[in-house]
């Protein structure tokens, strides 16, 4: 497996496997191969290629947020009281206990974190909000954007 700074050299049947398979992650290996242009047995082969570089890192069903009661989205810019490494770590592991917590990126800004939540409504957030996120270590100071529309989602 290549280091992840290094980049795999992908082939233009490669890339057609990826963009295939990233739509539709059940399609079988001959409706792929049918799909790239290429036989089955170079297709399964590649396909292995891929899983083993890690270009491919798994296979899930893409769940629908908004038909499992999940439709309000809230981005949230996190200030810490602390940055040194030891708490940042801290708060890296805390957000992953928290469900609610879709993603959590470390910025380059004048925050320090952006969080993605997803809950059922306005005040399902103000809970989480209260009693799960200011509560994180080192939570200084939070700012919350609330979304009105999902113009495009990865996965979605």
């Amino acid at each position: 497996m290549s280091s992840p700074a290094q980049v795999p050299d992908l082939d233009r049947f490669d890339q057609a496997i990826l963009r295939a398979l990233s739509g539709e992650g059940r399609m079988t290996m001959t409706d792929l191969a049918r799909k790239i242009g290429l036989t089955k047995t170079p297709t399964q082969a590649r396909v292995k290629r891929l899983e083993e570089m890690g270009v491919i890192a798994g296979y899930r069903a893409v769940l629908s947020p908004i038909r499992m009661g999940l439709a309000h989205v809230a981005f949230v810019e996190v200030r810490l009281s602390d940055t040194r490494e030891a708490a940042l770590q801290a708060f890296n592991r805390a957000v992953r206990a928290v469900p609610e917590i879709e993603e959590c990126h470390m910025m380059a800004s004048s925050f320090d974190y952006l969080l993605k939540v997803r809950t059922g409504d306005i005040q399902d957030y103000r809970r989480i909000l209260g009693e799960r996120i200011s509560t994180l270590p080192h939570v200084a100071s939070t700012s919350t954007f609330v979304a009105m529309e999902a113009v495009k989602e990865a996965g979605l």
